[in-house]
């Protein structure tokens, strides 16, 4: 199922080409399908037949002359966010209520035309990055179901990126609109604080939290934030927003981490498609500059590890004293740490903060915009239920202190990993960039193809390995069944970096090469083959000594696990790197 274009349905339905009523069917026949293979990923749904009714009420209103901008688009709602006639539980039974009315933003959306499908699923009052502490289930990327969605904001992010809904209602205290729009090849809008009205809202951190939203392009993310946005009296932290904000320019300066502040934890996958990302805005007329984050991460600390924790103390203070069993284990805890924290430590950090937002506020005058990753790397679901706390943690590292120091933000779809998740990169600017930073994610879709995507994962992806061969198992040569015993499948012919040494090992039955990291090395031939973990495992028992399987770089910078060799493989071995590579060695012999 692609994913759907906002203004593509809108604009069909405000011309007549398609009926409102014809979409919401299409819509629920999609919604039916799914759930069989993540029903989890929504909390509560209207009856089929209210859905059409609205969905008919928006054709009878089109008919009568009304131009709706979000004309018949479907679209999904977090469960922490008000509908009326919906449950709203925060992914909490115990706490769920009726409420009278729709959120604000839910009522302008409707009000501009766009049908309401369901409340989705999230990590339990907005607390987590993984969407994986639900007591409704836990949501699954959707390209891999191994694999976390991303939170809080799990469902809705899975609505829009398995192509079930046109657009979902997140929300972001810490980057729980931003977190899963990366993992599911999403546009994830995090607006200025204030700039899209709370009311309505089932608070975490009642001074931090936006609402946001999730799109399958920017086009689509921007047409619904020119209806969402707006100052609303009714939210006492609304703000209005300046008259105009300038664009940013065609020659732009981006601000990176410095080369030690990005951090990806292992994940050279996602180190490469960073990367790639800083030469796309190069190639739309960006200059980079480094900066130095560490005051960005010690504001951050203050979150979870300081006296923010206590504002989602206070948004379930009730509950956590009469029945703090209704609440999930991990969430629970978060919870309760801030009961630990006095008023002068919420004026101590007050006064850090504010220190902090200074040093923020001089990054501006060098950077037009922050380019960042938007996380440093992904987890399977059976990691994060055995490493629940850390694993969260390291997720936010790039997140965390954007709405603590007023800034807004925009994630973009940046590349896949061979597993099938996605990555993505943000770009974040002060307060009230929003239509700038809307502008430059335009240019950043546009400046060159962007990556296609994987299958949906309906059926369940199995895990695979790539392996690079240099040696006996290439095609033809004596230990190749080794490889096709397990079904590997051949993904290229190529060669390594210039950073190999190969040998020819002495007394090797049959002859096998050694290929050493050098300093002064060459680019080797190899065949990369993708094999099952299950598969995997079982070949790397197999390895004699002195040769290990380890990590190999490719020439396009790619790293893949492959053959490597201990020291005491070439003792009395030969050294053949000139020839580039085992066939043209055993050819000479």
């Amino acid at each position: 199922m692609p994913v759907l274009k906002v203004t593509e349905i809108a604009a069909e339905v405000q011309a007549g080409r398609r009926s409102a009523e014809a979409v919401a069917r299409e819509t629920l026949a999609r919604i039916k399908a799914y759930d069989a293979v993540q029903a989890h990923a929504w909390i509560e749904r209207p009856r089929a037949e209210e859905i059409l009714s609205r969905a008919r009420a928006v054709d009878a209103r089109v008919a009568a002359g009304e131009v709706l901008p979000l004309a018949g688009v479907p679209f999904a709602v977090k469960d922490n966010i008000d509908v009326a006639g919906s449950s709203t539980t925060a992914a909490c039974p115990t706490f769920a209520y009726r409420p009278d009315a729709s959120a604000t933003v839910v009522a302008r959306l409707q009000a501009a035309g766009a049908i309401m499908m369901g409340k989705t699923n999230l990590d339990q009052f907005a607390t987590g990055l993984v969407g994986a502490r639900s007591p409704y289930g836990a949501p699954g990327c959707v390209f891999n179901r191994d694999y976390v969605s991303g939170g809080s904001s799990s469902g809705s992010a899975v609505s829009v990126g398995a192509g079930l809904v046109g657009f979902a209602l997140g929300t972001d205290t810490a980057g729980s609109g931003r977190v899963p729009a990366a993992f599911n090849n999403l546009v994830g809008l995090k607006p200025t604080k204030g700039r899209w009205s709370t009311t309505g809202l089932v608070p975490a951190c009642r001074s931090l939290d936006c609402i946001t939203v999730f799109a399958g392009d920017v086009a689509g993310a921007a047409l619904v934030d020119s209806v969402a946005a707006g100052f609303d009296a009714s939210d006492p932290y609304s703000r209005h927003a300046p008259q105009a904000t300038a664009p940013i320019p065609p020659a732009f300066r981006f601000g990176l981490p410095k080369p030690e502040q990005r951090v990806f934890l292992g994940d050279a996958q996602a180190e490469a498609m960073f990367a790639a990302a800083v030469e796309r805005l190069k190639a739309m007329g960006g200059s980079p500059v480094e900066i130095d984050i560490d005051p960005f991460l010690d504001a951050a600390q203050l979150l979870y590890a300081g006296p923010w924790v206590a504002e989602r103390t206070a948004a379930v203070e009730e509950l956590l004293k009469t029945n703090p069993g209704a609440i999930q284990p991990t969430v629970r805890a978060i919870l309760q740490g801030g009961a630990a924290y006095s008023a002068v430590d919420a004026f101590k950090a007050m006064y850090e903060m504010q220190a902090y937002a200074r040093l923020a506020e001089q990054v501006w005058a060098d950077v037009d915009v922050l380019l960042l990753p938007t996380a440093p790397t992904i987890y399977r679901l059976a990691e994060v239920t055995a490493e629940p706390v850390a694993l969260n943690a390291n997720l936010g590292r790039y997140t965390n202190f954007v709405n603590l120091l007023d800034m807004s933000a925009i994630a973009v779809p940046a590349g896949f990993r061979d597993n099938g998740t996605g990555f993505g990169v943000t770009l974040v600017g002060p307060a009230f960039a929003d239509a700038a930073l809307l502008g430059l994610a335009r240019r950043y879709e546009e400046i060159a193809p962007m990556p296609e995507a994987p299958p949906l994962d309906l059926d369940g992806r199995p895990e695979t390995v790539k392996l690079a061969v240099v040696g006996a198992h290439l095609a033809g040569m004596p230990l190749h069944w080794q490889l096709t015993s397990r079904d590997a499948r051949l993904v290229a012919r190529t060669r390594t970096a210039s950073a190999y040494r190969l040998y020819a090992m002495a007394e090797s039955t049959p002859p096998k090469p050694a290929l050493i990291h050098s300093n002064d090395g060459a680019a080797i031939e190899v065949e990369v083959y993708e094999l099952p973990v299950s598969a995997f495992g079982s070949f790397v028992v197999e390895v004699p000594a002195p040769l290990a399987i380890g990590t190999v770089t490719l020439e396009d910078g790619s790293q893949v696990k492959g053959f490597v060799a201990e020291p005491r493989a070439i003792e009395g071995a030969q050294d053949i790197t000139a020839l580039g590579g085992w066939r043209a060695y055993i050819a000479q012999r």
